[in-house]
């Protein structure tokens, strides 16, 4: 199957191709994408990326990452609807670094701006290492996912996201906790 005429197919779920996700990024632009923390909560693991403004996606990049099993877990904070605990990790066999912190919704598209204040390395369910964050960026420093769109229900589908650098990111949730 050519993923950019035919899209894909992960674990049932319809994959859109690069076109797809450029159109899905016009209409939420225009209209916003209505996502909420509902839609966002779980680990979801990276399956593809794209550059700036293009269809194709980077393979290279993406394979990379899925072999480095990295994740973004979305959790609701306790203090709030809007508030969320933030996770982005990497693993390496049972070597996992990971960043840890909070976020938030803003804006009507939205955006998920979060900030870390946790950097760790796990080797299996062992903490190795672990540093406070204590510099944070300012508000207008921090990094975000510009929310596009999500498919599926809270126990599969994907997500798509553009990161403050330009990158394009669709992400797979994760159906193990």
């Amino acid at each position: 199957m050519d993923p950019e005429t035919d899209g894909e197919h992960f674990m049932d779920i319809p994959i859109p191709t690069g076109t797809e996700v450029l159109e899905r990024e016009r209409l939420s632009r225009r209209q916003g994408s209505q996502l909420t923390t509902t839609n966002l909560v779980g680990r979801w693991r990276l399956h593809q990326l794209w550059s700036k403004a293009q269809a194709s996606p980077n393979p290279t990049a993406a394979a990379l990452l899925r072999s480095l099993k990295a994740s973004l877990s979305i959790a609701a904070g306790a203090t709030g609807d809007e508030a969320l605990t933030v996770r982005n990790s990497v693993q390496l066999g049972a070597l996992q670094l990971c960043f840890s912190g909070h976020g938030q919704l803003r804006g009507t598209r939205p955006l998920l701006e979060f900030w870390f204040t946790a950097l760790e390395l796990n080797f299996g369910r062992q903490t190795l290492w672990r540093q406070a964050i204590t510099r944070l960026p300012e508000p207008r420093r921090r990094p975000f996912f510009a929310l596009i769109a999500r498919s599926g229900n809270a126990d599969s589908g994907w997500l798509l996201a553009r990161g403050r650098g330009g990158g394009l990111a669709l992400w797979i949730l994760d159906p193990e906790p």
